[in-house]
């Protein structure tokens, strides 16, 4: 069970697809994050539940605060959020 927003869900996945661009792939993400690879598609994919751990790790991973990442502050405005490319 999770105790954030679905607003706050669809703000931890964007980020990470825009990691997963800057990264080159989930492998590469997921190894930079000290995750399995499977379970870093799963979560962009809505497979894998979003917990607080994921959030520390995607806020780290972007040098960002967890406050941003919630927010949707990171990242920027315009990125795209189906392929996650910053413009």
């Amino acid at each position: 069970m999770t105790h954030l927003t679905s607003e706050e869900q669809k703000n931890i996945r964007l980020a990470l697809r825009v990691l997963k661009t800057q990264f080159g792939s989930a492998s590469t993400l997921a190894r930079a994050m000290g995750l399995k690879r499977q379970r870093v598609s799963g979560f962009i994919s809505g497979k894998e539940p979003i917990n607080a751990e994921l959030l520390l790790r995607v806020a780290r991973t972007a040098h960002v605060g967890i406050d941003d990442v919630l927010a949707g502050k990171y990242p920027p405005a315009g990125t795209c959020p189906h392929c996650g490319r910053v413009p």
